[in-house]
């Protein structure tokens, strides 16, 4: 049985990126200054920690269970012997038994909601929030120390704290905190991935690290080698830290309010990002129709805080404030059913919690109840008054839009004027909310999950009993006439959810392993020969060599014949070490201060050869870089400044894909110091 975890991914940029991806970071020269960010301890007993610990035993067992499922389903596919095929099959009915066991136990803990709600006594329909996927933990230390003794030639344990540096980054990323702090932290190491891929992750090879996450949802274990998968997994905590933030919100006070929508729209947007730039998935929730569920779960909950402040900040009991506040109840309600929808396709329905499914439903039923509650409020408590005309024509005009279609009978303009019409029009939105109502309570009844949340429950009760008294109040004794059918309501929103980018370039970060040298030449997909050590004795034509630019200094020309050409010193050569003072990321003028400091005895210099599998690719490298380097560099250093991401579209493929101007695309970035793009001045010494 082919498991969907052994499906490997490459990351590759599309044609219209570059190295505008990169994170926005001018690397400091020396040391590096490490993250001060720390996860929250694994070991406080909070209750968030609790359940944290419970899922990720829980997440074992499953992979217990799923690796003896496997052994099981192998035997029973290879055995010929019957009474060996009934055994086996016998314990594959108790192994699904366990594993449906831990998956309905991983489920309750997954919909526990009231472990991410506020805290606030308000009563307000709770939010459902998603939990973080789970990952184990990663030694980068063999892999990292093998790949820079093979590949850069130096000393690997002159770059033991960087190692160190980087999984203690992502041992805090982990467990990262439910506030900004913790956003900041995985985003932190998210940025400084791209590094990583760029430092040690070669096009034609991997670096031999497993990445193992679990599902969020059911516990399933995927592991990959590609670090596309790591980042994936990290924009998918991203989003889901958003929705606990956002559910944890005090939405009693417009603040409250305004930073739940904030968090639920940027949730959506790291949903949508992953959906638009991860193809493959080797895990369920970072599939496809999973991902579109989440963003569309998302836009419902921002609409459904939109109208939760549409009802605090209005303030007066006018008609048409009314029919505004029924018509935003009933756009929530249609966002819902969009998401009930999307959950009963068929991927989903047996994937998405039963809780969160009755959820959504009770939701739905419930602000549908809620519309038609304010449009029978609006109908029955506020008579037009014939002296304020304007007042008329404007309430006539939002009545007359108020409807999907005209209901039959007497014109609407008609019914607004009839106090008796208008009382028996909203005695049967009433008897519609009342209905719904119960709708929502018995769904809510159905989910053992849901009954354990109080407030859930407190809700459905208030508001019911609400549309219950004022239906009461209504109804006379002597109106024999049969209750009509309320038509549907219009709805209508004043505030249209946005999808909200993750926005990567607010959290800055420096290349942990930047002591290697600049990227533009010292990463995994460059190749040079061996580093060489070239003795030069300044004649009196001069050390007779051109250099040109920075961090590293090129060797532009050698002059032939002269003290250069004579120790074997080659153009294209990049200067990495003066008398073993290394000077990768030194600037043109310190580097040509050293050589004019020399003394008689002359100067020692370190150099690299760079050049790569085909001249073709190389040749077609440099030509991209004259036209494209100077926009690159423009993009990378003003970008912080416009408030732009700097992760603009990835394109996470199959190794299959990443043939022809996919490659060049790459090596043109990865060759940029070529002749034509140095702006620095040319000078021979």
């Amino acid at each position: 049985m082919e498991e969907p975890a052994t499906r490997e991914f490459e990351m590759s940029l599309s044609d219209g990126a570059s190295d505008d991806d990169m994170p926005l970071t001018l690397p400091t020269e020396g040391g590096h200054s490490g993250s001060i960010r720390k996860g929250c301890d694994p070991f406080a007993q909070t209750q968030r920690s609790k359940l944290q610990h419970r899922r990720a035993r829980i997440n074992q067992q499953i992979n217990k269970e799923m690796r003896m499922r496997a052994g099981a389903e192998n035997l029973f596919r290879a055995t010929t012997n019957n009474k060996v095929k009934e055994t086996v099959a016998l314990e594959l009915s108790f192994v699904n038994s366990n594993l449906q066991l831990l998956k309905e136990e991983l489920e309750e803990l997954n919909s526990n909601m009231e472990v991410y709600q506020t805290d606030s006594e308000a009563v307000n329909v709770p939010m459902i929030p998603l939990g973080l996927k789970e990952t184990k933990e990663v030694d980068f230390t063999v892999s990292i120390q093998d790949f820079i003794c093979e590949h850069y030639g130096e000393d690997s344990s002159l770059y033991d704290n960087e190692i160190k540096e980087l999984m203690e980054l992502r041992q805090a990323m982990r467990t990262p905190s439910r506030n900004q702090a913790g956003l900041e932290l995985l985003m932190e190491y998210y940025n400084q991935m791209y590094y990583l891929d760029q430092r040690f992750f070669p096009l034609n090879r991997n670096l031999g690290v497993h990445f193992h996450w679990y599902d969020s949802l059911t516990g399933v274990p995927s592991c990959q080698r590609t670090l596309a998968f790591e980042k994936g997994s990290v924009l998918f905590n991203i989003g889901a830290l958003y929705t606990q933030i956002g559910a944890r919100q005090d939405r009693s006070a417009t603040a409250g309010i305004d930073k739940a929508i904030d968090a639920f729209q940027r949730a959506a947007g790291a949903f949508n990002y992953l959906k638009e730039n991860f193809s493959n998935a080797p895990s369920l929730d970072m599939s496809s129709p999973s991902l579109c569920m989440l963003v569309r779960l998302m836009v419902a909950q921002v609409q459904e805080c939109v109208f939760e402040r549409v009802t605090l900040t209005t303030q007066d009991t006018h008609f048409t404030s009314q029919l505004r506040l029924a018509q935003e109840a009933a756009r929530v309600s249609d966002v819902y059913l969009l998401v009930q929808q999307t959950m009963t396709q068929p991927l989903m329905k047996d994937y998405v919690p039963f809780s969160w499914a009755s959820m959504v439903q009770v939701k739905s039923e419930h602000f549908r109840a809620l519309s038609h509650y304010y449009a029978a409020v609006a109908l029955c408590d506020h008579t037009l008054s014939a002296e304020e005309e304007e007042g008329d024509e404007e309430a006539e005009k939002a009545f007359l839009q108020f409807y999907i279609n005209v209901p039959a009978g007497p014109p609407l303009s008609q019914v607004l004027r009839d106090p008796e019409k208008r009382r028996k029009l909203g005695k049967a939105h009433l008897r519609r909310a009342v209905i719904r109502h119960e709708e929502a309570m018995r769904v809510h009844s159905l989910c053992k999950i849901l009954r354990k949340m109080d407030i859930l429950q407190d809700v459905l009760s208030l508001t019911h009993k609400r549309s219950l008294d004022k239906y009461s109040e209504l109804d006379r004794e002597d109106d024999f006439d049969e209750t009509a059918e309320a038509p549907e309501i219009q709805s209508h929103t004043h505030q249209k959810p946005d999808i909200t980018p993750p926005n990567f370039s607010t959290v800055q970060v420096t290349d942990i392993f930047q002591r290697l040298g600049p990227l533009s030449v010292f990463c995994a997909r460059a190749r040079w020969g061996p580093v060489r050590v070239i003795c030069l004795q300044r004649g009196e034509g001069g050390l007779g060599l051109t250099l040109r630019g920075d961090s590293p200094v090129l060797v532009a020309g050698v002059v032939p014949g002269g003290c250069a050409a004579e120790a074997g010193l080659r153009e294209g050569d990049y200067i990495v070490a003066v008398d073993g003072q290394d000077c990768k990321w030194a600037k043109h003028g310190e580097v040509v201060h050293m050589l004019k400091s020399c003394s008689d005895r002359g100067v020692e210099l370190r150099v690299v050869t760079l050049h790569s599998h085909d001249t073709q690719v190389e040749r077609r490298a440099i030509m991209l870089s004259h036209s494209s380097e100077k926009e690159n560099t423009r993009h990378r250093l003003l970008g912080g400044a416009k408030g732009q991401s700097s992760a603009s579209l990835l394109n996470w493929n199959r190794k299959k894909k990443r043939d022809g101007s996919g490659v060049t695309k790459r090596l043109g970035s990865t060759f940029s110091l070529s002749f034509g793009s140095i702006r620095d001045t040319e000078a021979m010494y």
